[in-house]
């Protein structure tokens, strides 16, 4: 059994190496790191509600540096869900090698959950606010679910705020949410890189998790002093999925929805466009099915180094009639300087 799995694994990176010679490669990066990290977010002033469950339960059972847990989607051409897909249905290079070994592979994966819930409260969405803010409040009260799922609010202008931190307290998080108010400029780079280091890339449980980030906005950055690019990176570096709704109700897609677009499929998330904002719930139902509808896949890679490099992950189906959503890839881990 294991010379035939061995057989099938090599076989596998074969073809998988000859279709990722043919890819094209990524674009290089068009603008410089950008002059410094956008400031942590505002705390809210308020206190934390009653029965609130915040960062006490520590993970300290930790993955090894050299394991990589990948969670992703496969859908049709027409965007359905593809369930019940086995581990010898996909080839997987990492750094453009076959993994050394498979150490776990799970269908419709219910790991927990670490919800991000960024809604951008500049000026320009003002009129559009008070709708986005009941559609959030729904999506929050359908998807947090089990005792060991998480979620945090946070608005932006000119500066990220955290309107409510950590918890799986559903009344908390839904003040959070009304606690936002319109009005500033907008820093969104500023607003995705400071919730990921501050708070999705130390995010623990006693397993491991699912983390995304739910990303409201036009695109349309004025303010900030982080770059798209690093704001990716960052999320790359906390594993965290973007899903970006765009609040551009125009049918042309301007820069700010091609903004919203790369960093969802940097971070192996989409990016939703509703025509008008009462269809913006839909949205959010979409993103809740593929959050029940991932798969999760745990691997050595093969020659792997603690250099803090960036790997590419390539992942595929045999069926070329799916299509496979994930990230592109990783950060290697980085022993500190003593």
């Amino acid at each position: 059994m294991k010379r035939k799995l061995s057989i099938l694994v090599y076989a596998a990176a074969f073809a998988a190496a000859a279709l990722y010679a043919q890819q094209p490669t990524a674009p290089p990066a068009t603008r410089q790191a950008g002059p410094s990290a956008p400031a942590p977010a505002a705390q809210p002033p308020a206190a934390q509600p009653a029965g609130q469950q915040g960062d006490t339960n520590a993970y300290t059972l930790r993955l090894p540096v050299n394991e990589v847990s990948l969670i992703f989607t496969v859908t049709d051409r027409h965007g359905h869900y593809i369930p019940n897909l086995q581990q010898s249905d996909f080839a997987l290079l990492d750094d453009r090698k076959a993994p050394a070994k498979v150490n776990s592979f799970h269908q419709q994966i219910n790991l927990p959950l670490r919800v991000g819930i960024l809604i951008d409260s500049s000026t320009s969405i003002r009129s559009r606010f008070q709708f986005e803010q009941q559609s959030a409040i729904e999506f929050l009260l359908e998807i947090i679910k089990a005792r060991s799922d998480r979620a945090f609010v946070m608005d932006f202008d000119e500066t990220p705020r955290i309107d409510q931190d950590w918890t799986n307290n559903l009344d908390g998080l839904e003040t959070g949410v009304n606690r936002v108010h319109p009005g500033g400029g907008t820093a969104l780079y500023d607003a995705v890189y400071t919730a990921c280091r501050d708070k999705l890339l130390t995010e623990r449980g006693p397993e491991p998790v699912r983390k995304a980030m739910v990303l409201i906005s036009d695109g349309n950055d004025n303010q900030s002093r982080a770059y798209q690019d690093e704001a990716i990176k960052m999320c790359q570096r906390a594993e965290t999925i973007i899903y970006a709704i765009s609040t551009n109700w125009t049918p042309s897609r301007g820069k700010g929805d091609q903004a919203l677009t790369q960093m969802a499929k940097e971070t192996g998330g989409q990016a939703f466009f509703p025509p008008s904002v009462e269809e913006m719930s839909n949205s959010f139902h979409g993103i809740e099915e593929e959050l029940r509808s991932q798969y999760a896949l745990n691997y050595i890679p093969a020659d792997f180094k603690e250099d803090g490099a960036f790997r590419p992950i390539y992942l595929y189906c045999y069926n070329r009639s799916y299509i496979v959503r994930t990230r592109t890839g990783y950060f290697a881990h980085q022993p500190q300087k003593k």
